[in-house]
């Protein structure tokens, strides 16, 4: 089992990045909430992840903490709910945010996450609950292990900073429409790819 990761960020590509430590890349599928966290390229990060051993393929899941990594465990108990769906809700919310859904029964949130139907939603609430009943968050939740911590500065955008956009949403699970109109949507001249889909996440929720 990989558990976690240390190394030197080479390249982000939502939802996937790649991190080389000690000589060896590995390729990590993280949620956008993990991936606003990562410091610049080229920059030293610490990930906790969660490795996964198909017949046709070994997949790693990266996450900013614990407290990430815990829920997506606990979320693909949960029958009908895969790595995929968990890593798309993860993507939409904060584990904390999640949580409080739970709490407070807010169906018209989950159904909002793509491919959540509303009897999944209503699965997920109620298996949900007695699971997350005495849930405690990392006390390092919101702090990201880093060497060097993304400030969070505007970089320059790239070229097809919307096209890589549209793409990190398409593989969480949106349509190519529902993708294309939320990155047209929230769109500003200068925007990176990170900020694109961090806004657009937060329009369609």
């Amino acid at each position: 089992m990989i558990g976690r990761l240390r190394g030197t960020l080479v390249e982000k590509l939502p939802p996937e990045i790649l991190i080389e430590c000690a000589g060896v890349g590995y390729e990590v599928t993280m949620p956008m909430t993990s991936i606003y966290a990562l410091p610049d390229n080229d920059q030293q990060a610490t990930i906790f992840t969660h490795f996964v051993v198909r017949e046709d393929a070994q997949l790693l899941y990266g996450f900013a903490n614990k407290t990430e990594r815990k829920l997506f465990r606990l979320l693909i108990k949960i029958n009908g709910v895969g790595p995929k769906l968990a890593l798309a809700i993860l993507s939409g919310m904060s584990a904390e945010q999640f949580v409080s859904c739970v709490a407070h029964d807010d169906l018209s949130t989950i159904v909002k996450i793509p491919g959540v139907g509303k009897k999944t939603a209503e699965r997920l609430l109620i298996e949900m609950r007695d699971k997350l009943k005495d849930w405690h968050a990392d006390p390092d939740a919101n702090s990201f292990t880093l060497t060097s911590v993304h400030a969070g500065n505007m970089q320059e955008a790239a070229p097809d900073a919307k096209g890589d956009a549209i793409n990190a949403l398409v593989s969480l699970g949106y349509s190519n429409a529902q993708a294309s109109k939320a990155v047209k949507a929230v769109h500003q001249q200068g925007m990176d790819s990170e900020s694109i889909i961090r806004d657009a996440l937060k329009s369609m929720l």
